[in-house]
């Protein structure tokens, strides 16, 4: 079975060792949001890729759920004694690849080059795919200004409230090589349970992807990041309101149709089903929390259960 999903960062991991634990990696190919990509101390980071490419070599950090295992700081907090803002953690580990990056791509290598090369060294076996090689970058409008979305999330922690949502570029971006055909070519289309305005909503911003996702013949099957009427973390919940979908299951489901077959909602919501199928998607009832490994692997099996 051949599986492309769509993924942010810190519950797609989750989801994504889940489902290499029930599938050969070789079978998954990840196309990786890069709106949040930034630039800090002058490095290219991509957060998002990174988090995912971490998590599938066994080297993320479980705990913060961003960064390398066993990471240190000694290089922040000598930048910090030196004067530098950093309100955005770099660990020694985590610099090491944003300046192999950097370098690779002043270069003149691509990111879809820099990031096939680094999941190779770093021992992922999926294929790992950034949503465009062209920048695109997600800007959160507050009622003072535009942010990038690391200064609105990180600096600022999600405290502004949110006026609107933009993709910077995404209209002049084309979808890195090989997203379309994974697209086309897939058996199950895996749509993280990540943040549908942010995570998701940059990589079908990226012109091509959505018709691809409308015309596959795969079977589509996203994971609610939802449960309650709140999100399960980061800011998802006034992310959407601002975009006018319900925070609710039904509303990632909005942000999804008409492609959306299959959505996997936590058994709290189930009686949310209806709203859900009222929008021609079938709602699977099951436990989407994925507090460890276990639980990691086990919604895995659900959610290929569901696409079978």
């Amino acid at each position: 079975m051949r599986l492309t999903a769509l993924a942010g960062g810190t519950g797609a991991a989750k989801l994504l060792r889940g489902l290499v634990a029930s599938i050969p990696p070789r079978d998954l190919t990840v196309i990786g949001n890069t709106g949040d990509d930034t630039d800090v101390w002058g490095l290219h980071v991509s957060p998002d890729l990174d988090t995912v490419t971490y998590a599938l070599a066994g080297l993320l950090d479980i705990e913060r759920g961003w960064g390398r295992a066993g990471e240190t700081f000694r290089c922040r907090d000598a930048m910090s004694a030196l004067g530098v803002d950093v309100w955005f953690n770099l660990g020694d580990q985590d610099l090491a690849t944003h300046l192999w990056r950097t370098a690779a791509l002043r270069a003149g290598c691509t990111l879809s080059d820099v990031t096939a090369e680094l999941t190779r060294r770093l021992g992922a076996q999926a294929l790992v795919l950034p949503m465009s090689d062209d920048p695109v970058r997600t800007r959160v409008q507050t009622p003072e200004s535009w942010l990038a979305f690391q200064e609105y999330f990180v600096r600022e922690r999600a405290r502004p409230k949110v006026v609107d949502v933009e993709y910077s570029a995404a209209d002049r971006a084309r979808p890195a090589p090989g997203v379309l055909g994974a697209l086309r070519d897939a058996d199950v289309v895996v749509v993280c349970p990540s943040n549908p305005v942010t995570s998701i909503g940059p990589i079908l911003a990226v012109p091509g992807i959505y018709e691809a996702l409308d015309v596959t013949r795969a079977r589509i099957v996203a994971v609610s990041p939802i449960i309650g009427g709140a999100a399960v973390s980061g800011p998802a919940g006034a992310l959407m309101r601002a975009r006018g979908l319900p925070l609710s299951p039904a509303g990632v489901a909005m942000a999804y149709s008409p492609w959306l077959d299959t959505l996997l909602v936590h058994d709290t919501d189930r009686d949310r089903v209806p709203e859900v199928e009222a929008l021609g998607v079938r709602a699977v009832v099951t436990n989407i929390l994925m507090t460890d490994r276990a639980g990691e692997a086990a919604l895995a099996r659900a959610l290929l259960e569901a696409a079978r």
